[in-house]
């Protein structure tokens, strides 16, 4: 995942889009809100289609990798 990010020292270690304070978690939410991409984009300029396909797969993997556990 070359354009998604994870350091402590930026946004308190949440993932970002690399080389932004952009979290994963605020595209999806515009996502989710039913942003389109053109609509993240207006946005957020500095982002691409690559950074918004990217933090989508990155968390489609991380929901992959969770165990669910049912209450």
């Amino acid at each position: 995942m070359e354009r998604i990010e994870i350091n402590p020292a930026v946004c308190s270690g949440k993932p970002v889009v690399r080389g932004t304070r952009i979290m994963v978690r605020n595209i999806l939410g515009m996502v989710a809100g039913g942003y389109t991409t053109e609509k993240i984009i207006e946005s957020y300029p500095e982002l691409t289609r690559e950074d918004i396909a990217a933090a989508l797969e990155y968390a489609a993997r991380v929901v992959d990798e969770d165990q669910v556990v049912l209450h």
